[in-house]
């Protein structure tokens, strides 16, 4: 790429960041107020796990 291309690519990259940044930093404010619900996470990544294993097990 020449160099203007990479000074063009490098302010579009700075404007989109400062665009969306409004946008992220409310969804980060609300994401810190919201009510954790860990059980919602850890039980399906503890079934594909289990699932895994079983499969694993069929096999061997």
């Amino acid at each position: 790429m020449a160099t203007w291309e990479k000074i063009l690519l490098g302010v579009l990259v700075l404007v989109v960041i400062l665009w969306f940044f409004p946008g992220v930093k409310t969804m980060m404010q609300q994401s810190r107020e919201a009510p954790k619900d860990w059980p919602a996470v850890i039980l399906p990544i503890l079934a594909v796990v289990g699932f895994v294993i079983f499969l694993i097990a069929v096999v061997a």
